[in-house]
Order: C-alpha cells, then sequence, then structure tokens
C-alpha cells in the first residue's frame, strides 16, 4: 500500500520543466531508492513533496496516507509524519546536539537521546553538550542530523543523499540508522546517484528529465550504474536546484 504518492507533479524553475508529469508511489514500510543523474529533478521532487519554498508551486497532487497534502505548511507536513534530511545539513548557532535532538524527540530522556548517538557512530559524552555548527565537520552534522530523525520516529525519511560527505568507516552506521528506522515503521526514501546508497535500498525509481523512466527491484535499476544511462533524451541540466545542488 503506498503511504505516499505523487500523481501528475509539474514544476518550473527559472523557466525550465524540472519535474515533466511525474508520478510515483512510495510503498509504506519499505527502503526505496530514488536514482538518476545531475539535474534529474530528484531533490526537487524532495522539495515539493516537503513543501519548501520556491517548490510549492507545482501542478498535480502529492497524496499522504490517502489525502492531498498539497496547501499544508512545511510544520503541517511535519506533525503529521514526513521529515526530510538535507544533502548539506543546517547548522543551529546557539543549539546543543543534545537540544537538538531533545527538540524533536518523542522521548526526550537522557538516555533515549544517548541511545539513538551511539546509533550513528556518535560518542554521547564527547558529543551531547557541543554546539551544531561550524565545529562540526559535514559528516558529523550529518550524523547528529540522522539522529534526531531515529528520536523524532517520522512515519516518512526522505534522506538527500545520505552517504555525501560521510568517512568510509560511517557509511555502515547510518546503513545501519537506516534499518533501524524501517524496523520502526519508518517508510525511507533515500535520493541518490551512489551504487552504495542503491544496494541498501529494497526497491528503486530511475529518474531522468523530470519524470520515473523505470521502476523496480535493486538488481534491474542498477543497471543503470552499470551502463550509465538509459538511453533517453535528457537535456535538463538547471545551474542549481536546492542550495546549489542538482
Amino acid at each position: 500500500m503506498g503511504v505516499l504518492e505523487a500523481k501528475n507533479l509539474k514544476l518550473q524553475l527559472n523557466g525550465k520543466a524540472i519535474l515533466n508529469n511525474l508520478s510515483i508511489n512510495f510503498w509504506d514500510g519499505h527502503i526505496h531508492a530514488v536514482v538518476g543523474p545531475n539535474g534529474a529533478g530528484k531533490s526537487s521532487l524532495a522539495a515539493a513533496i516537503m513543501g519548501l519554498s520556491g517548490y510549492r508551486g507545482f501542478e498535480g497532487e502529492v497524496i499522504f496516507e490517502g489525502r492531498s497534502i498539497k496547501e499544508m505548511t512545511i510544520d503541517e507536513r511535519a506533525r503529521a509524519g514526513i521529515t526530510l534530511a538535507w544533502q548539506e545539513p543546517a547548522r543551529f548557532e546557539g543549539l546543543t546536539i543534545k537540544e537538538f535532538i531533545k527538540a524533536s524527540a518523542k522521548d526526550k530522556s537522557d538516555e533515549a537521546i544517548v541511545n539513538v548517538l551511539k546509533q550513528v557512530g556518535i560518542d554521547p559524552v564527547e558529543h551531547m553538550k557541543r554546539a551544531v555548527d561550524k565545529t562540526l565537520s559535514g559528516g558529523e552534522r550529518k550524523k547528529v542530523e540522522l539522529a534526531s530523525i531515529l528520536a523524532l520516529k517520522p512515519k516518512v525519511a526522505i534522506l538527500d543523499e545520505p552517504d555525501s560527505g560521510i568517512d568510509i568507516e560511517s557509511i555502515e552506521r547510518i546503513f545501519d540508522a537506516v534499518r533501524i528506522l524501517k524496523e520502526g515503521g519508518t517508510t525511507v526514501i533515500m535520493i541518490t546517484h551512489s551504487l552504495a546508497v542503491l544496494d541498501h535500498a529494497e526497491h528503486a525509481f530511475l529518474m531522468c528529465d523530470g519524470q520515473v523512466v523505470d521502476q523496480g527491484g535493486i538488481g534491474k535499476i542498477r543497471k543503470y550504474f552499470e551502463g550509465k544511462c538509459l538511453t533517453c533524451d535528457h537535456k535538463n541540466l538547471p545551474l542549481q536546484e536546492i542550495g546549489g545542488q542538482k
């Protein structure tokens, strides 16, 4: 059963068609991957689902748990159970890691916060009082953000390039966290062009030129990586999408 569905999405940015009559249906309780070349519209799809500024003016519908969320604000979508982890995590000057995770956690106890930090490979003793700012590396901020999602326990978690900026030793921790999310009932959607990320999904969608051009099991979709790309008329390479990402 689909927990989240986009129907016939059409979106233009700076005069360019980014999403071209795109339809996609994410099954409840699965780990999905959305793969495709730069400029395919993957991050724009995530932004439209989340209702980010500049990505709300699309045609079509986004359906969550059987109802349209097109008119909902970002906060309303978050409260409904959808969350988005950025490729480049935000910094929060003045907030400690403990305060950041506690703000959205269902269980706000110290024990619960320590547990999610350990699950993503962060030493709670060394990090709980550190600020979520530029003193953290990109990889550390990404793990802290993922820890906050574990604590939040959303219904749907969209992870944009979850392995970006992560060292090899930490990558398996990230995928462990993804599995924990699934085991807790979260539907996980990983936006990626990485073979390593794809191989940790259960089902995948291949995007090109703002459309879903193929979907199926990992063995089927990974041929995109082995063959570099499906034959298509892909011409859509916007200068930037979200925060300079393509």
